[in-house]
């Protein structure tokens, strides 16, 4: 495997996914895998993971064992090296330096790259034919995987690299062993007749490891053959000024395309049809000078310059006799190749499984497919024909995981908010039942006692004359003695454990007969509005009739100065809901959280005893239902009042 994944450092930004022309990076539990078989070698991926994720295959341990074994081993230097080592101003440095490592002879490609524009001259002259040239391997690579129509277009010649190490085997005798150094992932699987191949940084880290430098290497010149015009070979158009091949504008038969999206887009017109008459020099990077291979962050421009600058003295220093007649020595070489097909397209999913898909990501129409490029595919389309491959997941359209992000959000708000309201119920049931026990205890304890004070202060209220100044002290006694009976009862009542009548009966009427049961002052008015479908509803009637009064009576004494009541009876299919409004004088935000509590209460002493709310509270309850309270205390808001909101279920549970 060239080129792979360190999932530890993967952070699913799809980057590599957009990047990939081969689209051969798949997505796992949001983990980037590159697709062996789909993997054209580019290295685009390892260059833009900003995480360093993406990684290529480091073949220096491989040199290094080969350098040990055997006595004759060639370097092959790329013509691009310029853009890499700029740091280093004589090149014969950087030779000394490749030498020191152990290599016996350092030789240029740019020599291979003079043999194969001469072949490439010859046969664009000399031939009906139009061809796509085959210098770069990743693009014959593409070509072979995902436009096998086209492979036979592919140029039958050899790349330099290639050409050079046959000239090299020619010269220096097959025994010897070549090792490739160069920008390029891809020359580490193009071709079995190189033993190695490094990449510009690969050999940087050799030197560092070596503690090698310019400073202590001595100045070395490339062994013969010499290059020419071949120096220019990494910079687009860089094969045309090799070969001397017109490519002008005008005149000239030849599209020269580079990086990811040209020479796709290239190869999509020239199948299609679109190009003809036309041969075609293609590049799979910004040229070579911006390989995977080269230190990042480089400028191309920069480069493309100490490259020109660099070939420019070169032509200025050959010796062109030399090289002419190892140019001659050379030429009779077989630079030939022949390309086969590789066609990996898989049949492209219905038309019915690809909108499931997009319907699924929430893309119902045309309007929805927004083709932001955010997942790493160029449309909606592309990318769910990839989820239906198994190439990609769902999550990573951008706008549909915000939307689902949005939703979680809200419903985790929701379940949030229904949790406290659980919450605040379950501690409110808490302590009714620890109140109720102790009500129990405390009513069943002073019943005995207070009985024996009502009858004994009712029979000296009796017997006393009308004229005693003690008379009274004892209507007092009798007075208090009932308010504590009832006051008992009340704690009884909230106590007890009952269990629920349930009965088939009207809400409407239920509300009549509530109402009818209360004393209502005439400043007050109260009206019933039903908005139901069905009032009917299975509940125990006398502990809701309790329930309602309890409410009506607290309305009343909210408003001493009269108003209104009104009662709301409303239901769906499942519940039914009563709602107790009043314009009286409502109810403040700290007591709010009190007010089911036992033995809070807001009147005055003597008039309140704080069970009338929580009576209602765990009735309510018992009949699997809720009650709420909505209160505006703030008479600038424009209204007043308290609304009480009982929710039951229509049957019982």
């Amino acid at each position: 495997m060239l080129v792979y994944t360190i999932k530890e450092l993967c952070r699913t930004c799809y980057t590599c996914v957009r990047e990939c022309p081969a689209k051969a990076i798949r997505i796992v539990g949001g983990q980037a895998e590159v697709i062996v078989e789909r993997c054209i070698a580019c290295g685009n991926c390892t260059k833009v993971c900003s995480q360093g994720a993406k990684v290529f295959l480091n073949t220096t341990d491989r040199v290094l064992n080969l350098l040990e074994e055997e006595q004759k081993v060639v370097a092959m230097v790329a013509p691009s090296f310029p853009a890499e080592f700029s740091e280093i101003s004589d090149h014969r440095k950087l030779i000394g330096m490749i030498k020191a490592i152990g290599f016996k002879y350092v030789t240029e490609v740019s020599f291979g790259a003079d043999l194969v524009a001469d072949r490439y001259k010859k046969l664009v002259s000399n031939s009906n034919e139009y061809y796509i040239s085959s210098d770069c391997p990743s693009i014959v690579n593409y070509i072979k995987l995902y436009h096998p129509g086209l492979a036979d277009k592919l140029a039958p010649i050899v790349s330099p690299m290639v050409a050079m190490s046959r000239v090299v085997r020619k010269k220096y005798g097959n025994d010897a062993k070549i090792v490739f150094i160069g920008p390029c992932v891809a020359k580490k699987a193009e071709s079995s007749e190189i033993d190695e191949a490094i990449t510009f940084t690969e050999l940087r880290d050799l030197l560092d490891q070596m503690g090698i430098t310019a400073s202590k290497s001595s100045p070395s010149d490339f062994d013969s053959p010499a290059g020419g015009r071949g120096a220019i070979f990494p910079v687009t158009r860089g094969l045309l000024q090799t070969a001397n091949i017109n490519d002008d504008a005008i005149t000239g038969n030849i599209i020269a395309a580079e990086g990811r999206i040209g020479f796709q887009e290239a190869l999509k017109e020239y199948e299609a049809g679109l190009i003809k008459n036309q041969h075609m020099e293609l590049l799979c990077c910004e040229g070579c000078i911006m390989g995977p291979g080269l230190s990042k962050n480089g400028k191309q421009y920069n480069r493309r310059a100490l490259v020109s600058t660099y070939a420019n003295n070169k032509m200025m220093e050959l010796d062109q006799d030399s090289w002419k007649s190892a140019f001659d020595e050379f030429s009779d070489i077989d630079l030939h190749v022949r390309h086969r097909a590789e066609d990996t397209k898989s049949d492209l999913p219905e038309e019915k499984d690809v909108n499931d898909v997009l319907v699924s990501m929430g893309k119902k129409t045309k309007k929805d497919q927004l083709d932001c490029g955010a997942c790493g595919y160029e449309s909606c389309i592309e990318h769910a024909i990839a989820i239906k491959k198994g190439l990609a997941e769902v999550e990573m359209c951008l706008p549909y995981t915000i939307e689902k992000l949005h939703k979680s959000v809200m419903d985790l708000a929701l379940s949030n908010e229904k949790l406290s309201s659980m919450k605040q119920a379950l501690k409110q049931s808490e302590k009714l039942a620890h109140m109720g026990q102790l009500s129990a205890g405390i009513a069943h304890e002073l019943n005995n006692p207070l009985g024996v004070v009502i009858m004994y202060s009712n029979i000296l209220l009796e017997e006393s004359k009308t004229d005693d100044p003690v008379r009274e002290d004892l209507k007092l006694i009798v007075e208090q003695a009932g308010r504590c009976k009832k006051i008992v009862a009340g704690l009884l009542n909230f106590a007890r454990k009952n269990q629920v009548n349930h009965q088939l009966i009207s809400i409407k009427e239920l509300a009549i007969h509530s109402l009818e049961s209360v004393i209502v002052p005439g400043k007050v008015k109260t009206t019933i509005k039903d908005h139901t479908t069905d009032p009917v509803a299975m509940l125990d009637s006398e502990q809701m009739m309790q329930v309602l009064t309890n409410l009506i009576k607290n309305a009343i004494d909210a408003m001493p100065s009269g108003g209104e009541i009104d009662i709301l009876l409303e239901d769906t299919l499942s519940d039914v809901s009563i709602t107790i409004g009043d314009t009286g004088t409502g109810i403040s935000e700290k007591d709010k959280a009190k007010i089911f509590e036992p033995f809070f209460t807001t009147k005055g002493l003597g008039y309140g005893t704080g069970l009338g709310l929580a009576t209602a509270y765990g009735i309510v309850k018992m009949h699997k239902g809720s009650i709420t309270v909505e209160s505006n205390t703030d008479p600038g808001k424009g209204t007043t009042g308290t609304q009480f909101k009982i929710n039951l279920p229509r049957r019982k549970e």
